[in-house]
């Protein structure tokens, strides 16, 4: 009688949601704002109502507490933007509103430039508590009779926060314990939601590209009467960053959209922005492989819902 051993045994390919379910941890970003936007007193309503002879119950009026374009206080809103930035930049779209999917070897980093940003965070707070007291004064000034000394805070302190936490996607263990059904049901149901995130990760790899891929090849060819078009670095830059990103969180889920990115890379692999504005030859021979890849990229976006279905059919495999 012969043996069977393990390697014997065929391996069933594992499918870009399996890998993306077996490497990613759901992540959430959370920020505490002051919010600065108060809306108009009935009273207030109505005055205005009558200035400019309107019905109050068409109308919606608002003020803000403080100018938001004091220095102080952008460099608030610029951290903010900032960390979304950041936290998107490293991670890959989720079905549930607020959670993306972080690679579980990011985590670690991932935690200690959050730390840095709530320093910062605290800090940049601390500045515009600094100059509070100018700043309710300039409101103050602006606002005239909508100034309502008790829309704002004594101080400005905790009114800012950064937080972060990775919540579990996964059915608790204690559920196969008590109702085995049940857990099944919910594997399968998030099984489901991992074919989706890699649905969304594809989607949002290939509408990015297109974009940045169209916005080059647009930069890069003649205007109407042969003038040369004007384009900043970040053109370029943005492109190679894109490449960084998509080889560091790709779901490899589309081999078309894997040779796309390659093709891409290759054309523009070493060459620099000024290079493309001082040789003639290169800037054409570019824009004329980027026009190339852009009908293919638009024919992909169009095509898309059709290959989801064909992806999605039951017994496809890895792919």
């Amino acid at each position: 009688m012969s043996t069977v051993t393990v390697s014997d045994i065929p391996l069933v390919p594992e499918s870009p949601a399996q890998r993306l379910r077996r490497l990613a941890a759901a992540v959430r970003v959370h920020f505490t704002w002051w919010g600065v936007h108060r809306t108009l007193s009935a009273r207030q309503k109505e005055e205005v109502g009558v200035t400019y002879d309107a019905d109050t119950r068409f109308l919606t009026a608002g003020k803000k507490l403080i100018d938001t374009r004091h220095e102080a206080f952008r460099r608030l809103t610029s951290l903010r933007t900032r960390v979304s930035n950041y936290w998107r930049g490293l991670t890959l779209p989720y079905v549930e509103a607020g959670v993306r999917l972080i690679r579980q070897n990011d985590i670690e980093s991932f935690v200690h430039t959050l730390t840095g940003f709530r320093e910062e965070l605290m800090q940049a707070e601390a500045d515009l508590n600094a100059v509070y007291e100018d700043i309710k004064a300039d409101a103050r000034r602006r606002l005239g009779r909508l100034y309502n000394p008790s829309d704002y805070p004594p101080e400005v302190r905790g009114l800012f926060g950064l937080d972060w936490d990775f919540p579990s996607v996964e059915p608790p263990n204690y559920l196969l314990r008590i109702a085995p059904e049940v857990y099944e049901q919910e594997q399968e149901r998030i099984a489901r939601r991992f074919e989706e995130a890699v649905e969304l990760a594809e989607q949002a790899f290939l509408t990015e590209f297109a974009r940045l891929v169209s916005h080059l090849s647009e930069r890069l060819s003649d205007g109407g009467e042969g003038e040369r078009k004007v384009f900043r670095d970040s053109a370029v830059t943005n492109l190679v960053d894109f490449f960084e990103r998509f080889r560091h969180l790709n779901v490899r889920s589309s081999a078309q959209l894997d040779e796309l990115v390659e093709q891409a890379q290759r054309v523009v692999q070493g060459v620099a922005a000024q290079e493309l504005r001082d040789n003639e030859g290169l800037r054409q021979h570019v824009a004329t492989q980027l026009a190339g890849m852009q009908s293919v990229l638009d024919g992909l976006l169009v095509d898309r819902p059709r290959r989801s279905l064909v992806r999605n059919r039951p017994n496809q495999g890895g792919r």
